[in-house]
């Protein structure tokens, strides 16, 4: 496991204080030096409660949404663009406590989003990410659709649409 590095530990500090990611109640853990990894923990509390006491589905969602993208922006580096396309909840058990989620990307999935592109232009996947509790049981899991295009290809593609657009 990759130890974290100040740039990932500053940013670390930095997204835990960002408004719009502080308002879903997640706190990020850690983040490897390489990006390869992140940890994200949810925790019942005012901010999270739901009306039947529990941790809001919808903090459960948000508190996942940057983080496959913002970890390939960083993996992947300038010559890429990276966006979330859509994504999904399916929710498992009622969330109480402190939940626990682990977002990994591995060298295989890196290579074939790189060898994809680098022959299609573009590239779409699925990446799926669960919410654990304490007692490790699956209490939410979110699909993520993840599109990743070299920054040549989708800058044609956006010329294109707008020539056409002003035809």
């Amino acid at each position: 496991m990759t130890p974290e590095s100040l740039k990932t530990r500053f940013f670390r500090y930095g997204i835990n204080l960002y408004p719009m990611f502080f308002g879903t109640g997640g706190k990020v853990l850690f983040i490897a030096g390489d990006w390869m990894r992140v940890v994200v923990r949810l925790s019942l509390n005012i901010w999270t409660r739901n009306y039947v006491g529990t941790i809001f589905g919808g903090s459960q969602f948000s508190a996942t949404d940057p983080m496959y993208m913002v970890m390939l922006i960083n993996i992947l580096g300038d010559g890429y663009v990276v966006w979330d396309k859509s994504a999904s909840i399916q929710f498992k058990k009622p969330g109480k406590g402190k939940l626990k989620a682990e977002f990994i990307y591995t060298e295989d999935e890196v290579e074939q989003i790189k060898r994809v592109t680098a022959s299609e232009g573009k590239y779409e996947f699925a990446k799926s990410v669960s919410w654990f509790d304490e007692s490790g049981a699956i209490v939410s899991t979110i699909d993520k659709n993840i599109y990743v295009a070299t920054k040549a290809f989708y800058r044609a593609r956006s010329d294109r649409r707008e020539k056409s657009e002003n035809s």
